[in-house]
């Protein structure tokens, strides 16, 4: 007994060791994550929900816009109502200009790195060097008295000194008068702008960010980080806007449009609510009638009026190319309107596919969700791709002749079904995009794959583990952690979409299974609704909703930049003996692998053995011994004693032990899932959770029971742990093929 406690103790000492630095920090894989979450308090619960005193603020919009086509401006009078519904008193807001980013001399464009490497970074050097006059003018900022209020720009943000403090549940008005000049999208880029049309006269003004708004103001203060590139962190609120537009332009806008009977035709009218009842697409502006209508360019303007209740933002488009279609997606208490506006240069690509591809993402997206909350959903032609509450700017056009190729299709079907499905992801559950990027991106990609598998299943989707494969176990220096704000991100498309994306697959297919996945997943959507979530709230409402305790696999895949490479690194195989036939076998199997050493090989035939020349010389030792001597055979007996009668029987019937050395090398771990194919040519799936890692984080090992014969075991064969090198995932090891091209 004391032998034994005293070889336990040297145990744990080296198992303390392992998990400890030499400073004492704690580094098992498994413990908690009480150093990287915020403490849970009333405002969030340690369940991942909003606590009793969670609180978000309103702000309200009523807004008169003029677009200018000639001169390329946007004006714009706007009254914001305030509501303050934090426990604070406030004495001044913050205001987000993001057109701040195009004024001449940004932030943007001192902090930019720039090389003289190829065009790509030459054009870019010329774009922030074109002295191009952007960034909001703004006239006048006054408060609900007509006075003027003091403020203190900052870049991108505005400081507005209010004349009185704002108590907790009361409301302020701020009236602002603005105006800025647009890029265009072709020379300058940019998430929003007027997109011209080659060797004509016209544009398409894809129109985002042109307005003063408020920054989020919450349990972590203001949210108050420049917009350098990351995108973007708001409130909800209502918007009354009134848009003044050359008046033979359509009009697409965030909401639903309130004098239709003033700015639509008769015939008009009628398609729009034939459509309403449609479950495919009808025609509200035919592409004859769009190309009728470019033939000449209207002096004077029409005011569409929109609303849209409870969102965070607004955009809008106008053009007079604008071919439109629409057609109905119900839900339950809801009854969606999927529209498309386009130009006849994107027919017939657009025509086939867009409004659709809107209406399968909405159902496939609420399925996995919740359902579509708001009246309309639409995607704008505008060479972008780039979303906003119930409206998208989506890119892909067909060639000249109308023909276009199968990456062309795929981008349009994409582009279309990523910016709508950014309604559910950041435009209802409203996550801060500035901060965390991966929580809208990451989490529409992975949705993004669960629609594409609908659409059609056997084509490629996002959000495959196999995306990893050269990206986690690149130089560390190319890479940063998932959790990284969204302007210190490295490799942003791998870091904030594919590498969340398939984080949340292998929960859902690997770690979770889809039931606990799919009811968790639910539980986080709907939970944070119209409110703003943080990374912690996801990670906490995932582990109470599933039951299950996932912060090793938090704190491996998004804090740290760890890869997955496990590996079987070893195969024994034991098997019993139970009598002097299976004592035999063994004894022919131990000669086999005794081979004779290459001098005696050598010699046969060389010369004669004396004995065999002088067979006076033999004696009964020289005769060859059998297998298995009479002395063995009462050992074995006498060992087989050891074992009950149940398990001699189970082991008679020809049971092997294979036991199984895995290595995690890459210092992520995963579970371990194996495949097991034997000698007559039936397969076994052996599903390990991770938590065989929990007492070695490096290597483990584990013994399965099998009566048939393996004849080869695969790990990981569905390739669903992102491991990163999987010629060490076979037993026995396979050969590595490698086909080289060398055609002309």
């Amino acid at each position: 007994m004391k032998k034994i406690i005293i070889t336990g103790f040297a145990l744990m000492i080296t198992f303390s060791a392992a998990l400890f630095s030499q400073d004492h920090v704690n580094k098992n894989i498994f413990r908690q994550l009480t150093e990287e979450l915020p403490s849970p308090n009333s405002y969030r619960t340690a369940s991942g929900h909003p606590g009793p005193d969670y609180f978000q603020q309103q702000v309200d919009y009523k807004m008169e816009i003029t677009l200018d086509e000639n001169d390329k401006v946007i004006s714009g009078v706007e009254m914001i109502t305030y509501y303050n519904n934090s426990p604070q008193t406030l004495t001044y807001l913050w205001l987000q200009l993001d057109q701040n980013i195009r004024e001449p001399n940004s932030l943007g464009s001192k902090i930019a790195q720039s090389t003289m490497r190829n065009q790509e970074h030459i054009s870019s050097i010329m774009r922030y060097n074109n002295h191009f006059e952007g960034g909001f003018r703004i006239e006048s900022i006054r408060d609900a008295q007509d006075q003027a209020l003091q403020t203190v720009k900052n870049h991108t943000i505005l400081k507005v000194l209010l004349s009185e403090g704002l108590a907790p549940g009361k409301k302020t008005e701020l009236i602002i008068k603005w105006h800025y000049n647009l890029n265009n999208l072709r020379t300058q880029g940019g998430r929003s702008g007027y997109d011209p049309f080659e060797n004509q006269d016209e544009s398409t003004f894809a129109i985002a960010q042109f307005y003063p708004r408020l920054c989020v103001y919450n349990d972590y203060g203001w949210q108050i980080k420049q917009f350098i590139g990351a995108e973007f962190a708001l409130e909800f609120g209502n918007f009354d806007v009134t848009i003044n537009a050359p008046s033979d332009h359509i009009v697409a806008a965030s909401g639903e449009l309130q004098n239709g009977k003033k700015v639509l035709s008769p015939q008009m009218l009628q398609r729009l609510e034939k459509a309403k009842e449609s479950d495919t697409p009808v025609f509200i502006v035919s592409e004859k009638e769009a190309i009728e209508n470019e033939k000449s360019r209207a002096e004077n303007s029409k005011k569409w009026h929109f609303k849209a209740e409870n969102v965070r933002d607004f955009a809008f488009a106008s053009s007079r190319k604008f071919i439109w279609d629409a057609m109905s997606v119900p839900f339950e208490n809801n009854n969606v309107l999927a529209m498309s506006f386009y130009s006849k240069e994107s027919n017939p690509l657009w025509s086939k596919f867009s409004t659709k591809t809107i209406a399968q993402t909405l159902r496939a997206y609420s399925k996995y969700t919740f359902d579509y909350p708001y009246p309309v959903a639409q995607s704008i032609d505008a060479s972008l791709g780039m979303e906003y509450p119930m409206i998208a700017f989506n890119g892909g056009r067909p060639k000249a002749d109308g023909s276009y190729d199968v990456g062309t299709r795929n981008w349009h079907i994409g582009v279309v079904r990523h910016e709508v499905g950014h309604n559910y992801f950041p435009m209802i559950v409203n996550s801060d995009e500035r901060q965390s990027a991966w929580m809208d991106e990451g989490f529409n990609v992975f949705m993004q794959g669960l629609a594409e598998r609908e659409w059609d299943i056997n084509q490629y989707w996002s959000g495959i583990p196999a995306e990893m494969i050269g990206y986690m176990d690149d130089d560390k220096s190319t890479i940063v952690p998932i959790m990284t704000h969204g302007d210190g991100l490295l490799q942003g498309g791998m870091n904030s979409y594919r590498k969340p994306a398939v984080g949340l697959t292998i929960l859902r297919e690997t770690i979770l299974g889809r039931e606990l996945f799919d009811q968790a997943f639910k539980e986080y959507a709907r939970t944070w609704m119209f409110k703003h979530p943080q990374a912690a709230d996801f990670f906490r409402i995932m582990e109470d909703a599933s039951g299950v305790d996932l912060d090793w696999f938090w704190r491996g895949w998004f804090f740290t930049t760890e890869h997955v490479d496990l590996a079987i690194e070893n195969v024994k195989v034991f098997e019993a003996i139970y009598d002097e036939k299976s004592a035999l076998r063994a004894a022919e199997y131990t000669k086999k692998k005794l081979r004779p050493h290459i001098a005696s090989l050598r010699d046969k035939g060389q010369f004669i053995s004396e004995i065999d020349r002088d067979t006076s010389l033999r004696d009964k030792y020289n005769n060859p011994e059998p297998l298995v001597t009479e002395q063995e055979l009462i050992r074995l007996k006498a060992l087989g004693k050891k074992f009950s009668d149940e398990e001699i029987s189970q082991l008679r019937k020809g049971q092997k032990f294979y036991e199984l050395s895995f290595k995690a090398h890459g210092g992520m771990i995963m579970p371990i899932i194996l495949e097991f194919e034997f000698e007559d040519g039936s397969i076994e799936e052996v599903r390990i959770p991770a938590e065989i890692w929990m007492k070695n984080h490096t290597a483990v090992s584990k013994v399965f029971i099998f009566e048939n014969e393996v004849k080869s075991i695969t790990l990981d064969p569905h390739l669903e742990t992102a491991d990163m090198d999987t010629k060490n995932n076979y037993w026995p090891r396979r050969t590595e093929r490698i086909f080289f091209d060398v055609r002309k």
